[in-house]
């Protein structure tokens, strides 16, 4: 995945592993979504076939199951996650959002959900940082927005984790 016009990638080693991970993860399930390829396949083509290598980042062992653990289990949740983000995107068709700004929604997500040890703002800014880098001029504030309200709706307990 190359950034978006006018954007640099957000630097792995800015941020250290675990956003490195992420930007892997997002190019793991973008490569999914658009092949049609197994989770598994992905992971393999992007580790093993050298396009970690050709985005330029260099994931040590716990990074990569990290990303690995941020791919499967946002793939296993997909259908819970894009129903989260349906009601949390009003006037916008989950079908109709940009591939790019889809999967970072849904990785973000996934996170709240799946790991209450890493701070919300620190998913939240991650989220953004992502979708400014890969997708479009509006994605950061999109995914700000949409991931901020969900995240309020679950610490209100209006949505149960």
């Amino acid at each position: 995945m190359t950034p978006a016009p006018g954007h640099a990638a957000p630097g792995p080693s800015g941020s250290g592993p675990r956003r490195a991970a992420r930007i892997a993860a997002l190019a793991i399930l973008y490569q999914v979504e658009l092949s049609g390829e197994s989770a598994e396949t992905a992971i393999e083509a992007f580790f093993e076939g050298g396009l970690a290598r050709a985005e330029g980042l260099e994931l040590d062992g716990a990074a990569r199951r990290f990303a690995e653990h941020l791919v499967r289990g946002t793939l296993a949740r997909r259908d819970e996650l894009d129903r989260l983000i349906r009601s949390g995107s009003e006037h916008w068709r989950l079908e109709r959002m940009a591939v790019v700004d889809r999967n970072v929604l849904r990785l973000a997500l996934f996170e709240l959900l799946d790991d209450p040890s890493t701070p919300a703002p620190v998913i939240l800014d991650e989220a953004v940082e992502l979708a400014k880098a890969f997708g479009g001029a509006e994605s950061g504030a999109f995914v700000n927005g949409v991931v901020d309200g969900i995240r309020r709706r679950l610490a209100s307990g209006e949505i149960a984790r």
